[in-house]
């Protein structure tokens, strides 16, 4: 028997469908379970013991009809979708998977056999995620696992070391995001990092390539840079992964790492501008969400936006240092 699940979304979606996969795996222990991701999906799932194959697809590069070709071989009995994309839908159809499981308002959602709802009110990702599975034949509220996890090999769990720091003796910080709205301001972040340096904290940043001028402009600010390191640009996804599990804290903005984060059990401040707590991705255990108040234009969408939509950004702008530390103190 063979079992496959569909996610294609972001980094952070995919480290949220790693209880999917678990629990599908404890539910039918005898069948093979694969995956469809995005090519990130070797690092997310790497020495995971509960998924048998990982078949990687990116749509800008990769043929659907091939990968349509592919599915049709391996004869799969049940796909489960907590992706919503049109492609998912038709993708599964149309490779002959008998019981197909997703969500009522993803695209095509009338190509799926059976579906699910789903709504912003409240409830987790993941607890959205594994809703599919209730319409397993075989499903038990005992056999769902729902906390994710990401597993690191005995030398890989060593790879915080290049901080130069010792492990839970550092706080980090990611200041970016693929939308710049969900960052932060700079200065906020300059002023906080300041503050904790002088506390005689010491700070790790990180990020991928392509946040490497925020960092840049971020460290610039700031005043004692001694207790400082920029990784911004430098660590491979890996090395982020060991980086924030070795953490005392992780402050973030609403992106990747406060997942990361949470499969660790890393404490983490999750900072919220045009986003909210409703969309169901805040830290799903060991987290405060920091917020501005009364900004009647939350939320903005989904994904927050390349530009503010108003030329305010006051959802950022009315989130104070000051806010964030208080936060930050809780776990210190």
């Amino acid at each position: 028997m063979k079992i496959l699940v569909w996610q294609t979304a972001f980094l952070g979606d995919l480290i949220l469908t790693t209880p999917v996969v678990k629990s599908v795996k404890k539910i039918y222990p005898e069948a093979e379970v694969h995956l469809v991701s995005k090519t990130f999906g070797k690092d997310v799932f790497k020495n995971n013991p509960y998924l048998d194959k990982l078949i990687i697809f990116e749509k800008k590069r990769d043929s659907t009809l091939s990968l349509i070709k592919r599915l049709k071989k391996e004869k799969y009995e049940i796909a489960l979708s907590p992706h919503r994309s049109h492609r998912a839908s038709y993708v599964l159809f149309l490779s002959r998977i008998k019981k197909r499981v997703g969500f009522d308002r993803a695209g095509f959602s009338f190509l799926y056999t059976d579906r699910l709802p789903h709504r912003f009110d409240g409830t987790h990702e993941i607890r959205r995620n594994l809703s599919l599975l209730t319409k397993l034949d075989r499903y038990e509220e005992d056999k769902i696992e729902s906390m994710p996890e990401l597993f690191l090999s005995e030398k890989e769990d060593y790879l915080f070391r290049k901080t130069g720091f010792r492990s839970k003796d550092y706080i980090t910080v990611a200041p970016g995001s693929k939308w710049e709205t969900k960052r932060w301001t700079e200065e906020g972040f300059s002023k906080l990092i300041d503050i904790l340096s002088d506390m005689g904290e010491n700070v790790v940043i990180i990020g991928g390539k392509e946040d490497i001028e925020v960092s840049k402009r971020i460290v610039g600010n700031i005043k004692g840079k001694k207790n400082v390191k920029n990784f911004t640009g430098l660590t491979s996804l890996r090395e982020s992964f060991s980086i924030i599990k070795h953490s005392k804290l992780l402050i973030s903005n609403d992106s990747a790492p406060v997942h990361i984060a949470v499969s660790f059990n890393t404490p983490v401040v999750d900072i919220y501008g045009p986003t909210v707590r409703e969309f169901g991705f805040y830290p799903y255990r060991n987290g405060t969400v920091v917020e501005a108040e009364n900004v009647t234009c939350r939320p903005c969408g989904l994904h927050g936006h390349k530009k503010c939509p108003t030329g305010t950004f006051e959802c950022m702008k009315n989130i104070t240092a000051e806010k964030v530390l208080k936060a930050v103190k809780r776990y210190l």
